[in-house]
């Protein structure tokens, strides 16, 4: 049992009665065959109707049952009280079965729907007249009312999930599960919001991806570009469509994409007061500190040259003292989760610099990256592994010190930030060299190597993957490294291990990769 506005009524029933309109019949026959046997009342419209006489299953037109014929060339079938009162009317609720008895109104337990093919269309150049004919009204709405009321009804709108929908049938006496309902209702939704956008995309200068624009920009990467910034509409993550911008000039597309790679990097250090700089989609310094004054210094002092006209992260709130420093040098965006009055006293001799919040300052769970290529999108959960000493596995003669360990683990977190191939060389928890977007690793090994200069002596080093020669790990001894931290898994791990254990350098193997392309 659940409970639903105050009333208490059974989770599901077997399927008596579906409805089945699909423009697409790829494996509706042997689904129908098998309701059919079951004994379930099918309903359905036009050519799929069609089909299913012709195929001798039983099926009764929806206009028979709504006793209203379809008109307006099937324009209007199914917008209904008949079909969508038997759909989201909620089953064991007093009111709702007094209701929909009184008007003879059938529950509908089953909805096999896709949906015009507005894209086959599109994709073959029709005209605007048969694109508009090929929007579908009718299955986006019963497909929606049925995804709504998943509790009580199952809806189906890929073909790949008929197989599921039998075994589900078959094993469990007419009924599915809970699970695979709502499930289904996902797909629904992510279809739906896909075709609208699809439509959006043709007919306007919307961009069809389920996004909301935040605002225009004044142009992309290059002055020619056109830009805007997008919300995927998640109010309650930390990310910069939900941050506050306190002072200074609009951003630009450039000010977003490293905004986000400054927060992404501060997000790996909730604990200690922590700074990030970032120049170009790429930390040039990360340090933590007793406090942020002097984390800002540690992070500072790795790379100064970069940190120009760069963006900062803080995690704590910025103080005056703080304010005062930075001011020192040329910034762009500054991110925290607060700036002190006195603090914000001070920038304002800084007008264009843009000073964001954001609150709560900590990574969501369940947060996905969003990337775009030529058509298409690409989707992943965010990169929220976290290593602790159970998970390394010490692979040398060597093993790292205790304050060796505690650079190593700050260096990991800090090269899971660096684009790949990515070498991060840290010391007294903070960053002193760092080699990213480079195309080979020890191209990677020997520019961390050159930023890092003497203070690389007695220094860890992070690999964001494993070493495919022993050509790094010996550049980087050769610099004065003594311990190492990368993924492993390399058909030559026994070769960069014997190198390691001539030089005297502890390493440890993660079985975790840090790739951020």
């Amino acid at each position: 049992m659940y409970h639903t506005i105050g009333v208490l009524f059974p989770f599901f029933m077997p399927i008596a009665r579906a409805l089945i309109s699909v423009s697409d019949k790829t494996g509706i026959l042997p689904l129908a065959h098998f309701l059919e046997q079951r004994g379930v009342h099918i309903l359905s419209t036009g050519g799929t109707a069609k089909l299913l006489r012709e195929n001798n299953i039983s099926v009764q037109d929806v206009s028979e049952y709504t006793g209203f014929p379809e008109m307006l060339d099937g324009r209007v079938k199914t917008l209904h009280p008949k079909i969508h009162g038997g759909l989201l009317y909620l089953r064991g609720n007093t009111e709702h079965e007094k209701t929909v008895a009184e008007h003879g109104i059938f529950p509908i337990d089953l909805v096999i729907v896709n949906l015009y093919p507005f894209a086959e269309v599109l994709k073959k150049g029709g005209s605007k007249e048969e694109l508009i004919e090929n929007i579908d009204i009718g299955g986006p709405s019963m497909l929606r009312s049925a995804a709504k009321n998943f509790k009580s009804v199952t809806v189906v709108t890929d073909p790949a999930d008929y197989p599921l929908v039998i075994q589900e049938l078959s094993e469990n006496n007419g009924e599915t599960t809970l699970k695979t309902r709502e499930m289904l209702m996902g797909k629904v939704f992510a279809l739906t919001a896909s075709y609208d956008s699809m439509i959006a995309s043709t007919f306007s200068s919307f961009f069809g991806f389920g996004g909301t624009e935040v605002f225009p920009l004044r142009y992309g990467e290059n002055p020619h570009q056109k830009a805007s910034f997008y919300t995927l509409g998640n109010t309650d993550e930390i990310s910069l469509p939900n941050a506050h911008k306190i002072q200074g000039k609009e951003l630009s597309y450039n000010n977003i994409l490293d905004a986000d790679s400054a927060l992404r990097a501060i997000l790996e250090f909730p604990e200690d007061p922590a700074v990030v700089f970032v120049k170009h989609l790429s930390p040039c310094g990360i340090a933590l500190g007793k406090t942020l004054e002097e984390a800002y210094s540690g992070a500072l002092s790795s790379d100064p040259l970069s940190a120009f006209g760069g963006v900062v992260a803080c995690n704590r709130e910025v103080s005056e003292n703080l304010a005062k420093k930075m001011g020192d040098i040329f910034l762009e965006i500054i991110i925290a989760p607060s700036f002190s009055p006195e603090a914000q006293k001070v920038f304002e001799k800084f007008p264009n610099l843009r000073l964001l919040t954001l609150s709560p300052f900590l990574m969501a769970n369940g947060q996905k990256d969003v990337r775009s290529v030529f058509g298409g999108m690409l989707v992943q959960d965010s990169d929220n592994s976290t290593l602790s000493l159970e998970n390394l596995e010490i692979v040398t003669k060597r093993s790292p010190t205790d304050e060796e360990m505690e650079n190593l683990l700050f260096a990991w977190k800090s090269v899971k930030s660096v684009k790949s191939n990515a070498i991060v060389i840290a010391k007294n928890g903070a960053t002193v060299g760092i080699g990213g977007g480079l195309t080979s690793r020890v191209d990677a090994c020997s520019l961390a190597l050159q930023k890092a200069g003497e203070k690389a002596k007695g220094a860890v080093v992070a690999s964001d993957a494993f070493f495919p020669f022993s050509d790094g790990p010996g550049a980087l001894g050769k610099g004065g490294i003594t311990a190492i931290i990368q993924p492993g898994g390399s058909k030559r791990d026994q070769e960069v291990i014997e190198i390691c254990d001539e030089m005297g350098i502890a390493m440890v193997f993660t079985g975790v990769r840090a790739f951020r392309h």
